[in-house]
C-alpha cells in the first residue's frame, strides 16, 4: 500500500457512488442494480488485464468500481421479492456478471 492510496480510493469512490446513483435514477430497481453490476464486472475484467498502473487500479478498481457496483442492494432486492423472482435475479446477476467479466478480460488481453 502506498501513502496516496486512500486518496485515490476516496476520489474513485466518490465518482463511482455518483455514477451508481445516476444509473439508479434512470433505471430504478432490480434492473438498475443488474446494469451496474454487469457494467462493473466488464470494466473490472478490462482493468485487471489491460492496466498495470497501481494508481489507476486503486482509483478505478478499488475506488470507482467498488462504489459503482452493489452487492448489498442486490442482496436486499433479492430478499424482498417473491422467491421465483429472487431466483431469477440471482441467476441474472451471476450469469450476466460472469459473462461480462469474461468479455472484459478477453477485451483487456487484446490491448
Amino acid at each position: 500500500m502506498r501513502r496516496t492510496d486512500p486518496l485515490y480510493v476516496s476520489l474513485g469512490g466518490f465518482v463511482g457512488a455518483v455514477l451508481r446513483w445516476s444509473v439508479g435514477v434512470v433505471v430504478p430497481g432490480e434492473l438498475g442494480t443488474l446494469v451496474v453490476n454487469v457494467l462493473g464486472s466488464f470494466a473490472l475484467g478490462v482493468l485487471v488485464t489491460a492496466v498495470t498502473s497501481h494508481r489507476l487500479r486503486v482509483l478505478v478498481g478499488t475506488g470507482l468500481l467498488s462504489s459503482f457496483t452493489t452487492y448489498s442492494t442486490f442482496a436486499v432486492e433479492t430478499a424482498t421479492v417473491a422467491p421465483s423472482l429472487g431466483l431469477a435475479n440471482v441467476g441474472a446477476n451471476y450469469a450476466f456478471g460472469i459473462a461480462a467479466a469474461t468479455l472484459g478480460v478477453a477485451w483487456g488481453r487484446r490491448r
